[in-house]
């Protein structure tokens, strides 16, 4: 694929590297006066995405959405996936990206931190909702997260991402409000971890190396779908409120014919390998106060501090 229509790069060892990269950031922002609207003329349009799943699950829908958004800007596209949540977060703050795919919780911080503006929401079965799921193996005795947590002293747990909303943020509040979680070195559950994504989790759930585990239900739909986990094997002991799904949000200051040109390129998207390596329906417009309610429980988290 012709470079001017997007380079896609996968770095899961380029933590140490990002650090050095946005101290360089800093240094050249006091150089360059500041980062202004969107990429000019010479510089390649950045987008960066979080790591849903681990690398691999979404390279061909990656590599195709770039041709069209860079077909689209009229410029060359880098997009790149970064080791971890905060990863991007980060990447937004010094200016490195653009644009970024964001978890709802990861966005709400991103716009407290550096003012990043959600433009596009992604649909699950035509819906900006989905919801927080806390799964378990079918021979697991509990049927209900009640019944899991009468043995609470024997429960292993699984969260994703520190800074996922339904891997972490919202089963974590549910389990504190219960009495049985107050923070990653402080439970009354047998063991807790962070799997670091939603697949891992899952798959750790199937392969009992968890009793339970808190899930994405859209990512978890699609998971197996794709037939990366098996759902036979597998049960819903909890579901949350509906949860707005996750933004495409770009940087501050970015100018109005670009976010017009990016939410008529991804409302229009109807390719299949897009919108099935992200297992959704489709794209919408979105905007920054329908994170209204993952800003309070992150607010009530103290993570906007």
């Amino acid at each position: 694929m012709n470079t001017l229509f997007g380079i896609w790069r996968r770095s899961r060892s380029r933590s140490a590297a990002l650090s050095v990269s946005l101290v360089c950031a800093i240094l050249l922002s006091g150089c360059t006066g500041g980062t202004g609207g969107g990429a000019t003329a010479e510089q390649p349009f950045r987008i960066a995405v979080i790591p849903v799943q681990t690398e691999g699950q979404l390279g061909e829908a990656i590599d195709t959405l770039q041709g069209i958004v860079a077909e689209a800007l009229g410029k060359e596209v880098l997009i790149e996936d970064y080791p971890d949540y905060n990863g991007v977060v980060e990447a937004m703050n010094y200016g490195q990206v653009d644009m970024a795919f964001f978890g709802p919780l990861t966005y709400v911080i991103a716009h407290h931190k550096s003012g990043a503006e959600a433009i596009i929401v992604q649909l699950v079965k035509d819906k900006p909702y989905y919801y927080s799921y806390i799964i378990a193996h079918k021979d697991n005795p509990s049927e209900s997260l009640d019944d899991l947590l009468k043995r609470t002293g024997d429960v292993s747990f699984a969260f994703g991402d520190p800074n996922s909303t339904s891997g972490s943020l919202v089963p974590g509040r549910e389990l504190k409000n219960r009495g049985v979680y107050t923070s990653a070195t402080e439970y009354a559950m047998k063991d807790v971890r962070f799997t670091g994504s939603h697949d891992i989790t899952a798959l750790s759930v199937q392969n009992k190396e968890v009793d339970a585990g808190a899930i994405d239900s859209a990512i978890y739909e699609n998971l197996v779908e794709q037939g990366t986990v098996d759902g036979q094997q597998i049960k819903i002991l909890w579901q949350s409120e509906p949860l707005f799904q996750y933004p495409w949000a770009v940087k501050k200051g970015t100018d109005a014919p670009t976010i017009a040109k990016l939410q008529e390129t991804f409302v229009g998207i109807q390719d299949e390998t897009i919108l099935k390596g992200f297992g959704i329906s489709g794209f919408a417009k979105t905007s920054d106060a329908d994170y209204e309610s993952i800003r309070a429980a992150a607010e009530a988290e103290g993570r906007l501090e």
